[in-house]
């Protein structure tokens, strides 16, 4: 039986990597898509794009037509990723109800897997840092932030779902990195700020980090080889943001300085200023009180799990951030920025 795979947020960061390594395999791929994104890329390299919205159920039905004696296997990657500490609706309506309606359609067409891309944020955090391994009941009361109740819903309507027969498989990734996005990653967001001058200091504190490349293959193995029902933890290892910062200083070259560390509380009172000035510029806000939450948050998560069972084994990350300051300086379009245009960055902007 031909096996076919169902992408949501094909357009997406870690969507787009599935969708690249699946057709580099030879594997026939058909990419949800938002109404106006340019999927033209994608479409050329061979995979079937349909556009719709995880919100409206009917713009689903054309992404499941004509897979009658298909194996299908969805990888539902779509999602909205808030770094507010409130639920904000859009964020409910995709995250929550999106996954929602690519359910009821995955039962109803009796897919063979169901992966779905929740995240670590959806796991309580211990009181006692001890490390963090899979669950398989989440609560929206028992996490914090908008962005982490949402996947907490979510991850437990899915589990529920197992039992109605949907043979569903979650990976929760820590924080995704890596060459290719468009903008919606906020660590990638802060790099690219970084290289134009914009962090004179590193705020204090650092996430765990791990690449989209090995998140995109290990949601692949997954399909293949995770057991129905089952959660993993697909994470990397813990970094200080002034050790991000020092790496991309070498990486690019800099001879900087070492940079000062801005202590929380500073970093705190500054969050207004910094609302404000990306309004006005009419740019997303890196600091928020919930990034500045989960900058000292227990990121003690354990991948043993998805190492013994995926083959989930990921890089170093100095490799991940070589990559994607390489990314970030071609430009877009994958072109080389002019010289004066290097020279302006590397001064800084701020």
């Amino acid at each position: 039986m031909q096996k076919i795979y169902l992408i949501t947020g094909a357009c997406g960061h870690l969507g787009r990597h599935i969708v690249e390594r699946l057709l580099a395999a030879g594997a026939r791929v058909r990419g949800l898509v938002l109404p106006g994104e340019d999927a033209a890329a994608l479409q050329a390299k061979g995979m079937e794009v349909v556009r719709g919205d995880v919100r409206l159920p009917e713009t689903l039905q054309p992404l499941f037509a004509g897979l009658a004696r298909r194996e299908v296997v969805v990888i539902h990657t779509a999602g909205i990723i808030d770094i507010s500490a409130r639920v904000s609706p859009l964020a409910y309506e995709v995250n929550v109800g999106g996954t929602q309606n690519m359910v009821a359609l995955a039962l109803a067409h009796k897919v063979y897997r169901f992966i779905h891309v929740s995240s670590v944020h959806a796991i309580p955090e211990p009181r006692d840092r001890r490390r963090i391994c899979e669950t398989k009941t989440f609560s929206a009361e028992d996490v914090k932030g908008g962005y982490a109740k949402t996947k907490a819903e979510a991850s437990q309507y899915v589990m529920d779902s197992v039992q109605r027969g949907l043979p569903a498989i979650i990976v929760h990734p820590s924080g995704i990195i890596g060459p290719g996005d468009d903008g919606n990653n906020h660590v990638v967001a802060a790099i690219k700020a970084y290289l134009a001058g914009k962090y004179p200091a590193a705020p204090r504190g650092g996430y765990d980090l791990v690449d989209v490349r090995d998140v995109a293959a290990a949601c692949i193995t997954a399909a293949d080889r995770g057991r129905v029902g089952e959660t993993y933890i697909l994470s990397g290892t813990h970094y200080e943001f002034v050790d991000i910062f020092q790496m991309v200083d070498d990486i690019t070259g800099k001879r900087a300085k070492p940079r000062p560390v801005v202590p929380t509380w500073m970093v705190r009172l500054a969050i207004p200023a910094l609302r404000w000035h990306a309004q006005r510029k009419k740019e997303k806000a890196l600091i928020t009180s919930y990034s500045v939450d989960t900058l000292g948050s227990c990121d003690n998560f354990s991948h043993e799990k998805a190492s013994r069972e995926l083959d989930f084994w990921p890089r170093d990350i100095y490799v991940t951030l070589a990559d994607t300051v390489a990314w970030l300086q071609r430009g877009e379009h994958g072109k080389q920025p002019r010289r004066k245009r290097r020279r302006r960055m590397a001064r800084g902007t701020a």
